[in-house]
């Protein structure tokens, strides 16, 4: 019987990606207990399609480190970025200027946030203070997008990990459409991925009874965008 501790990492074949669990095997990719954090699963994948061993993958919001420590296992180069670190091998930087030289990565990963409705840190230039109501929060991500088209290398790949939002004052906005219609500015599509939400926060029987009482969805998947350097 498997059990989370010996869980292992599936290759997946089709747009629809569902992961039981944040981590796999014995060893902790990231920290499961850090607000928003990656799938292990999503980079684990990602890394297979699209790298070879000691490639340089680089993820500019790296948050509690789950890209560095995937690739770390898998013999891939790489540096993961944060506004605020979580741990010493993550590179304080601000993703929209990050310190490498252009055509540099094999890959890019990111993470985003998605909105303001989490507390990442207290970083005045940090993105996640921004909510995704306002046009800024596009504008601050876009030049993230610009920077990342500058380090990638030609005919390489980039994922973007995106969740669409909803409140009742706003209604929905569909940040995964305005993000895929940035990146494509930028970039060559690949393919759209639908990654299931399993542990958010509102996956409880309370939401769910207010879903159902106050005539609103909860946010059930994410986005997982893959682009290729491809445009001049």
């Amino acid at each position: 019987m498997k059990t989370k501790e010996n869980l292992e990492p599936i290759f997946e074949t089709t747009t629809f990606w569902d992961f039981p669990t944040q981590n796999y095997g014995k060893t902790k990719h990231g920290d499961n207990k850090y607000s928003g954090v990656t799938p292990a699963f999503i980079i684990w994948n990602l890394i297979q399609r699209y790298t070879a061993e000691n490639d340089l993958v680089v993820d500019p919001m790296c948050g509690s480190g789950t890209t560095i420590d995937v690739c770390k296992e898998e013999n891939r180069d790489v540096i993961g970025y944060d506004i605020v670190p979580y741990r010493d091998d993550i590179i304080q930087c601000d993703a929209r200027k990050l310190p490498l030289e252009n055509d540099f990565a094999d890959f890019i990963f990111v993470d985003p946030p998605y909105s303001d409705n989490l507390k990442y840190n207290d970083h005045p230039r940090n993105i996640g203070k921004i909510s995704c109501t306002k046009n800024n929060y596009f504008i601050e991500l876009e030049k993230v997008i610009i920077e990342i088209k500058r380090v990638l290398k030609k005919k390489k790949n980039v994922a973007w990990l995106i969740g669409d939002h909803w409140r009742s004052k706003t209604g929905l906005i569909p940040v995964g459409f305005k993000f895929y219609e940035i990146l494509s500015k930028y970039f060559m599509p690949v393919d759209i991925i639908i990654v299931r939400r399993r542990n958010q926060t509102s996956n409880t029987s309370i939401w769910h009874y207010r879903a159902k009482k106050f005539n609103f969805y909860l946010r059930g998947f994410k986005y997982l965008l893959i682009f290729k350097n491809s445009k001049t």
